[in-house]
């Protein structure tokens, strides 16, 4: 099982559009695939028509009263299932948190690993988690750092979203055991802005973890909230789509050597 997460500490960078699209690629490749929609905004659980809603919050899951294989649903796609979010993850850094008293007899202890604790049951069940973050530093962001083998980070080419992966990079650097590989991509490029040209050039040439896939700002990927679709399902022929699949083969030839 790879579990890969997308994020960023900040929000509006593209982050559910790539996890709904990796997902969905990766199960359309024949895949075991779960996406678990970490936001209590859930956008990703609305692009694949779930209700945002599972029985006994996200204190139920956190707590193990209820397992992760009770909250999970079927989408419309093979291959691909998905646990959908509730607004009561908004509190999801309370109910990790080791000091709460209901938490504390639960499994794995640690609350920096609750997560992958969470996880860990279901390696026999699917090949690929993807892991749909909200945007914060936080107890869950901590937890799906450490849960995840790839953490997978779009950037937006401006000065404040490059600068968030470095502080994401000199977090990592803390780390001691297990840690993720960073693979960051640029999303929503724009190459009408010299700005955007510059940045895209610049860091793809100083840094070894930025991927070579850039994703455009097309108006068809926005398209995804009114299709609540993969772009790749509605508009297989486009440019956002061929981008989709050219970074998940990406990831894919990055996971090669180390499934070999």
């Amino acid at each position: 099982m790879r579990i890969y997460a997308t994020y960023n500490i900040k929000g509006g960078v593209g982050k559910t559009t790539t996890a709904v699209n990796l997902a969905y690629l990766a199960a359309e490749a024949g895949l075991r695939t779960l996406l678990w929609d970490l936001d209590p905004q859930a956008a990703a659980t609305f692009m694949f028509r779930v209700k945002p809603k599972v029985k006994g919050g996200g204190r139920a899951l956190i707590s193990g009263k209820r397992s992760l294989d009770d909250a999970i649903k079927g989408t419309d796609f093979d291959n691909l299932d998905l646990i959908p979010a509730d607004f009561t993850y908004r509190n999801m850094d309370l109910l990790l948190d080791v000091g709460d008293a209901t938490l504390d007899a639960v499994p794995g202890g640690k609350p920096a690993r609750k997560i992958s604790k969470l996880l860990a049951p279901l390696a026999a069940e699917y090949d690929a988690i993807f892991l749909d973050c909200p945007p914060s530093v936080s107890l869950v962001s901590e937890n799906v750092l450490h849960a995840a083998d790839v953490i997978v980070v779009p950037l937006i080419p401006t000065t404040l979203s490059v600068r968030t992966l470095e502080q994401l990079s000199d977090f990592l650097d803390e780390f001691k055991g297990h840690r993720p590989e960073l693979v960051a991509f640029f999303s929503m490029v724009d190459r009408r802005k010299k700005l955007h040209r510059e940045i895209v050039e610049k860091l793809a040439a100083e840094r070894y973890e930025i991927a070579t896939t850039v994703i455009p700002a097309l108006s068809v990927i926005e398209t995804m909230s009114v299709e609540r679709a993969p772009v790749a399902v509605f508009a297989p022929n486009s440019a956002a789509a061929k981008a989709y699949r050219a970074l998940w083969k990406e990831l894919r030839d990055r996971d090669a050597p180390r499934s070999s």
